[in-house]
């Protein structure tokens, strides 16, 4: 995985979990909601990345 792929995996995950916590903070539910999906499609990617680095060895 190239590093630009990991920054943008990580900067999609703390921007979700930002989301969430001004989500948590104004008791809005769709920002805590967009948060947790946001984090989710980090992690995916992540996981997609890290799959792709496995069969490249």
């Amino acid at each position: 995985m190239g590093l630009d792929d990991k920054i943008k995996n990580a900067a999609q995950d703390i921007a979700g979990k930002a989301k969430e916590a001004f989500g948590n903070a104004t008791n809005d539910d769709s920002k805590v909601a967009e948060g947790k999906k946001d984090q989710t499609a980090a992690s995916a990617k992540q996981t997609g990345e890290d799959i792709k680095d496995v069969f490249k060895n």
